[in-house]
């Protein structure tokens, strides 16, 4: 058996070398532009945190929406009106609330921070609906003929009767108050409430403020009442 041995000569052994090295530098130039490419087109993760509040009294509004229309994703305000939502660098975060108009806010492309701390003012907005009118009757007409046929009660009502004074009782013991006399009467036991915690109670007559008393003890003193009598 013959065997043959080959030995390369030293232009071929450095031909490959000098490729090797070609190679290895060129996959490690790819590398690092594929890890530059892919980090420039990922966007930041940022956690956005807040409150969302009304502009006039800066308390928390619950149950205020917090969405991003691009992500399709939000959350709500809890009952102080705090959130907190992961959001992306370059989203648009639109807040909404019944009531209020609407807010956008638009996270920053170069932000660099890993979270996002903002307070949100809702402006009022009120919406006036439209009157509606609920008859009983398919058309206007029909409700006009309906309310001109109607008889009215008047005559068959006895009115010495109604006017009596036992009626009259009945109203007044049963009529209740209205809006004005609550008001009154709440607010005259508030005060009261206070007088008494302050050592005054409203319920207490004091003699010294009575001008009838004032006026007994005036004509006691003319006539020699409190004299010592031998």
């Amino acid at each position: 058996m013959t065997t043959l041995y080959f030995n390369p000569s030293p232009l071929y052994s450095r031909y490959w070398a000098h490729l090797g090295r070609f190679l290895v530098v060129l996959l490690l130039l790819s590398g690092i532009s594929l890890t530059s490419a892919h980090g420039q087109g990922a966007k930041k993760v940022i956690q956005l945190t807040g409150v969302v509040t009304a502009g006039d009294s800066l308390l928390g509004i619950p149950g205020a929406s917090v969405y991003i229309p691009k992500a399709g994703r939000g959350t709500n305000t809890n009952e102080y009106g705090f959130f907190s939502l992961p959001v992306l660098a370059g989203d648009s975060v639109v807040f909404s609330s019944l009531g209020y108009a609407k807010q956008s806010l638009v996270i920053p492309q170069s932000f660099e921070k890993d979270s996002y701390s903002i307070i949100i003012e809702m402006l009022e907005d009120p919406t006036a609906l439209p009157e509606i009118r609920v008859f009983p009757y398919a058309t206007f007409r029909d409700f006009t003929q309906a309310v001109l046929a109607m008889k009215s009660p008047v005559e068959d009502i006895d009115r010495e009767s109604a006017m009596s004074q036992q009626i009259l009782d009945q109203m007044f013991r049963n009529t209740p108050m209205d809006a004005n006399s609550n008001h009154r009467t709440y607010m005259n036991l508030q005060n009261q409430q206070q007088m008494r915690r302050g050592g005054y109670n409203p319920g207490a007559t004091n003699p010294l403020l009575d001008p009838i008393k004032w006026y007994q003890v005036i004509k006691a003193i003319k006539n020699g009442d409190f004299k010592n009598k031998e």
